[in-house]
Protein backbone atom coordinates (compact mmCIF):
# COMPACT_ATOMS: atom_id res chain seq x y z
CA UNK A 1 0.00 0.00 0.00
CA UNK A 2 1.02 2.96 -0.94
CA UNK A 3 2.47 5.79 2.10
CA UNK A 4 -0.18 8.45 2.87
CA UNK A 5 1.00 12.18 2.53
CA UNK A 6 0.29 14.95 5.02
CA UNK A 7 0.87 18.27 4.74
CA UNK A 8 1.26 20.00 7.63
CA UNK A 9 0.79 23.90 7.50
CA UNK A 10 1.84 25.84 11.01
CA UNK A 11 4.21 28.63 10.74
CA UNK A 12 6.36 27.34 14.05
CA UNK A 13 8.78 25.02 12.95
CA UNK A 14 8.40 23.16 16.25
CA UNK A 15 4.73 22.20 15.93
CA UNK A 16 5.50 21.12 12.16
CA UNK A 17 8.44 18.78 14.39
CA UNK A 18 6.03 17.37 16.82
CA UNK A 19 3.05 17.13 14.01
CA UNK A 20 5.65 15.25 11.86
CA UNK A 21 6.60 13.00 14.75
CA UNK A 22 3.13 11.80 15.58
CA UNK A 23 3.08 10.78 12.34
CA UNK A 24 6.19 9.76 11.26
CA UNK A 25 5.09 5.70 11.51
CA UNK A 26 2.19 5.76 9.64
CA UNK A 27 2.81 9.19 6.99
CA UNK A 28 5.22 10.90 4.85
CA UNK A 29 4.92 14.33 5.64
CA UNK A 30 5.37 17.58 4.29
CA UNK A 31 5.34 21.30 5.43
CA UNK A 32 3.96 24.85 5.11
CA UNK A 33 5.06 28.08 7.19
CA UNK A 34 2.48 30.23 6.10
CA UNK A 35 -0.49 30.44 3.82
CA UNK A 36 1.37 30.72 0.05
CA UNK A 37 3.42 28.06 1.03
CA UNK A 38 -0.07 26.33 1.99
CA UNK A 39 -1.67 26.52 -1.27
CA UNK A 40 1.41 25.96 -3.63
CA UNK A 41 2.97 22.90 -2.03
CA UNK A 42 -0.63 21.40 -1.82
CA UNK A 43 -0.42 21.98 -5.48
CA UNK A 44 2.73 20.43 -5.85
CA UNK A 45 2.35 17.44 -3.37
CA UNK A 46 -1.43 16.67 -3.85
CA UNK A 47 -1.35 15.39 0.04
CA UNK A 48 -3.62 12.93 1.31
CA UNK A 49 -4.75 15.33 4.00
CA UNK A 50 -3.64 18.47 5.21
CA UNK A 51 -3.40 19.74 8.82
CA UNK A 52 -4.22 23.12 9.18
CA UNK A 53 -3.07 25.97 11.69
CA UNK A 54 -5.25 28.90 11.71
CA UNK A 55 -2.89 31.79 12.96
CA UNK A 56 -0.50 32.31 9.56
CA UNK A 57 1.42 34.94 8.67
CA UNK A 58 0.01 35.64 4.75
CA UNK A 59 -2.93 35.15 5.23
CA UNK A 60 -5.23 33.28 8.41
CA UNK A 61 -5.77 29.56 8.10
CA UNK A 62 -9.83 30.08 7.66
CA UNK A 63 -8.99 32.10 4.01
CA UNK A 64 -6.29 29.26 3.33
CA UNK A 65 -9.31 26.67 3.93
CA UNK A 66 -11.23 28.60 1.49
CA UNK A 67 -8.80 28.86 -0.84
CA UNK A 68 -8.39 25.12 -0.50
CA UNK A 69 -12.11 24.30 -0.89
CA UNK A 70 -12.54 26.44 -3.75
CA UNK A 71 -10.08 25.22 -6.16
CA UNK A 72 -11.73 22.12 -8.28
CA UNK A 73 -8.00 19.75 -7.65
CA UNK A 74 -7.62 20.53 -4.18
CA UNK A 75 -11.00 20.98 -2.78
CA UNK A 76 -11.47 17.44 -2.45
CA UNK A 77 -8.17 17.37 0.20
CA UNK A 78 -10.12 16.99 3.52
CA UNK A 79 -8.71 19.34 6.07
CA UNK A 80 -8.22 19.14 9.83
CA UNK A 81 -7.83 21.94 11.93
CA UNK A 82 -5.11 22.25 14.60
CA UNK A 83 -4.73 25.24 16.14
CA UNK A 84 -4.65 27.51 19.95
CA UNK A 85 -7.27 29.84 19.26
CA UNK A 86 -10.71 29.44 21.04
CA UNK A 87 -12.60 26.35 20.27
CA UNK A 88 -16.01 27.83 21.28
CA UNK A 89 -15.36 30.62 18.27
CA UNK A 90 -13.04 28.35 15.81
CA UNK A 91 -14.73 25.41 15.60
CA UNK A 92 -17.95 25.99 13.87
CA UNK A 93 -16.41 28.86 11.41
CA UNK A 94 -13.45 26.06 10.47
CA UNK A 95 -16.64 23.89 9.51
CA UNK A 96 -19.13 25.58 7.98
CA UNK A 97 -15.79 26.44 5.63
CA UNK A 98 -15.42 22.45 5.15
CA UNK A 99 -12.78 21.66 7.37
CA UNK A 100 -13.25 17.42 8.68
CA UNK A 101 -12.22 17.57 11.79
CA UNK A 102 -10.76 20.34 14.51
CA UNK A 103 -8.46 19.78 17.02
CA UNK A 104 -7.14 22.05 19.58
CA UNK A 105 -3.26 22.12 20.59
CA UNK A 106 -1.48 20.78 22.48
CA UNK A 107 -2.80 18.18 20.14
CA UNK A 108 -3.69 14.86 21.56
CA UNK A 109 -2.06 11.85 19.96
CA UNK A 110 -5.01 9.83 19.88
CA UNK A 111 -7.25 12.53 18.65
CA UNK A 112 -4.89 13.57 16.00
CA UNK A 113 -4.07 9.69 14.83
CA UNK A 114 -8.38 9.55 14.69
CA UNK A 115 -9.13 12.23 12.87
CA UNK A 116 -6.48 11.16 10.10
CA UNK A 117 -7.66 7.79 9.89
CA UNK A 118 -11.04 9.02 9.20
CA UNK A 119 -10.15 11.60 6.69
CA UNK A 120 -7.69 9.20 4.67
CA UNK A 121 -9.36 5.86 5.25
CA UNK A 122 -6.01 4.46 6.82
CA UNK A 123 -6.94 2.27 9.54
Amino acid sequence: MEEKTILIVDDHADTRLLLSAHLKAQYRTVFAADALQAISVALKERPDAILLDLGLPGGNGLLVLQRLQSNTSLGCIPVIIVTADDPRVAEARTMEAGAVAFLQKPVNHDQLMAALQKATGVH
